[in-house]
């Protein structure tokens, strides 16, 4: 499966919560999966398996990545010590696409990798155009003053569209952040149950 590329408030409808990494809508006003039996049309009970693909596709379309790139990173938050799940939900928010939408560039995480891809930002004062590169701690991200001076960028680093993480240091005067500390648990921005999605590449990895 690959990236996901359609309506964005439609795969909201389907999974029936918010994203705030694919796009900035909100799918709660029309709160019902997307077909013609309209809001009289039921959820179907999720099986075991059902339960399971649903955690790892809300991670995989928020984060924006294809079957190919999440299953990577699974592997290597099995590969990693520690929990396999916190690990995963670390190295997705170490993405350096993710953390430039963190520290408040663009209106979701496509926007930001768009910005990563264009050569916009630098890491440690070298130009970085890897989107999947990962961010580590005491790393500081510098944006290009073109970038900058985008007016879209411009107005979301004034109010970034996530609340800033507290892993991240921002300095508001030089538009920069530092990774103070590796990115925990609680700075996912949706509740995910991480465990399923590790049992879901359990038997596939």
């Amino acid at each position: 499966m690959s990236r996901y590329t359609g309506p964005r408030v439609r795969i909201l409808r389907r999974l029936g919560m918010d994203l705030p990494g694919l796009t900035a809508k909100s799918g709660s006003k029309r709160a019902f999966p997307p077909g013609d039996k309209g809001p009289m049309g039921a959820r179907k009970k999720k099986t075991d398996y059902g339960n399971h693909l649903f955690e790892y596709q809300k991670l995989r379309v928020n984060y924006g990545l294809s079957e190919k790139q999440f299953r990577m990173v699974v592997k290597e938050a099995k590969r990693q010590k520690g929990d396999s799940g916190s690990n995963l939900l670390r190295l997705l928010e170490q993405r350096l696409d993710n953390v430039v939408f963190r520290m408040g560039v663009g209106r979701s995480i496509p926007h930001a990798r768009q910005v990563v891809a264009h050569g916009h930002v630098k890491i440690n004062g070298r130009r970085v155009d890897i989107p999947s590169f990962i961010v580590k701690q005491g790393m500081e991200l510098t944006l290009t003053d073109k970038i900058k001076a985008n007016e879209i960028v411009s107005e979301t680093l004034k109010s970034p569209m996530l609340v800033r993480p507290s892993y991240l240091s921002f300095d508001p005067v030089n538009s920069s952040a530092t990774m103070i500390e590796l990115p925990a648990r609680e700075d996912t921005p949706i509740e995910v149950q991480e465990a399923l999605v590790i049992e879901f590449y359990s038997r596939q990895i």
